[in-house]
């Protein structure tokens, strides 16, 4: 262990720990993610990481029917004729119908827990780290979206000794990411769009601030790597990737693009919160429209990947 100080009492919300990841930073990697979002991007994979405190996600595919949770419930927020199951407005997140739902149908989608709390989590699986060259990697949801928990984390990681990633989306306040780079070493920052009337029209939030934020932390000590989410109908055409490909490479810092294809994966998410799905019947991009758009980046002399696998 260095000698690092930090506060193991700090607390804030996850709602998963994903270990043996090979994807998010070099070497085998546990990721956290963290609770909250400032961006509503339709196409998140992972719906239960907008909201910054806990939700209850109903899966029917495991529902037995037993009316369990009907029983429980003290404020009557159990509705069987709504999606989701649970009437947002009547609950008061009590849990108790996760509690006494005994085939897991429903779920808590966000967890209180100390620092200390996960640092124990992680440090299962030190060795892996170690043999690898692998780490810790933060995600969400936005990491930063709870700073103080997130720099406390980190600090913690690194007393540990442990590698440190944070994917982002770069949408905070810059004395925040001033404070986080010395613990971090490496960014995986996400870049949708370079055009700011179409982010804020598609996305809800203008573009400028992520812009500087990526600017900053490619002139810092830590490395870069821009990730851009191929989605079609908003940023798959040409001139969008060239405007992203063309803003990262002129980044000092950034190493290279991963392209990540636009997947469905996280659909039923939607229907077991209780939202509609936005993206109607957009497919996922082809193989061939991922390696034209590849092929595309390196013409303007910047390393890119599909998926970050080379």
């Amino acid at each position: 262990m260095k000698n690092i100080d930090y506060n193991p009492d700090k607390k804030g919300i996850y709602f998963d720990i994903q270990k043996f990841s090979v994807h998010d930073g070099p070497g085998i990697r546990t990721i956290v993610f963290l609770k909250g979002c400032p961006l509503d991007c339709p196409w998140c994979s992972n719906p239960e990481s907008k909201a910054k405190n806990p939700q209850i996600m109903f899966n029917p595919n495991l529902c037995i029917d037993c009316k369990k949770c009907l029983e429980v419930c003290p404020t009557d927020a159990v509705d069987f004729d709504k999606m989701g199951r649970i009437d947002r407005e009547k609950c008061n997140l009590c849990m108790e119908c996760v509690e006494h739902c005994y085939a897991d149908a429903l779920s808590a989608e966000g967890i209180e827990s100390s620092v200390e709390e996960i640092l124990f989590e992680l440090n299962k699986d030190r060795i892996h780290y170690r043999r690898s060259n692998g780490g810790i990697t933060f995600s969400g949801g936005e990491a930063l979206y709870q700073p103080e928990f997130l720099l406390e984390l980190l600090k913690g990681c690194k007393a540990h000794g442990w590698h440190t990633t944070i994917e982002t989306a770069g949408h905070y306040p810059q004395d925040i990411l001033e404070e986080i780079i010395p613990w971090t070493d490496l960014f995986l920052y996400d870049i949708k769009m370079i055009d700011d009337d179409k982010h804020k029209e598609v996305i809800g939030i203008s573009n400028q601030r992520i812009l500087e934020n990526a600017r900053y932390a490619a002139a810092s000590s830590a490395a870069v790597i821009v990730r851009t989410p191929i989605i079609p109908g908003f940023n798959d055409d040409q001139e969008s990737i060239n405007e992203i490909a063309k803003f990262a490479s002129e980044l000092k810092g950034v190493k290279r693009i991963d392209i990540l294809p636009y997947h469905r994966l996280g659909e039923d998410k939607y229907n077991g919160l209780g939202q509609n799905y936005q993206m109607g019947d957009v497919e996922s991009p082809s193989n061939e429209k991922m390696e034209e758009i590849k092929e595309s980046i390196e013409s303007q002399d910047i390393r890119c990947t599909i998926g970050g696998v080379d």
